[in-house]
């Protein structure tokens, strides 16, 4: 399986969210990521798991997914199928 991103830490302070992501630390305001993780709990907010493959996160209480490219701003172009003549 192919690793996305490496994901270290993730941890809550106030309305932010940081999260060490590829070695970097990374600071998000949890209202812009997402209204749902902004007014959650904090036992919510702190029952996440991370994939595997390191695309995203999920919260199983809130039923809310993150992917890390999203939070990152990268954008995926679909890939083209190619044409068999």
């Amino acid at each position: 399986m192919n690793q996305h991103h490496e994901i270290k830490e993730i941890k809550f302070i106030g309305d932010i969210l940081e999260a060490t992501i590829d070695g970097t630390s990374k600071r998000f305001k949890l209202e812009d990521i997402s209204p749902l993780l902004a007014r959650a709990t904090e036992i919510e907010r702190n029952t996440f798991e991370i994939t595997p493959s390191g695309y995203g996160l999920h919260w199983p209480l809130l039923d809310e997914d993150i992917s890390i490219d999203g939070l990152l701003g990268i954008v995926n172009a679909p890939k083209k199928k190619r044409k068999i003549a």
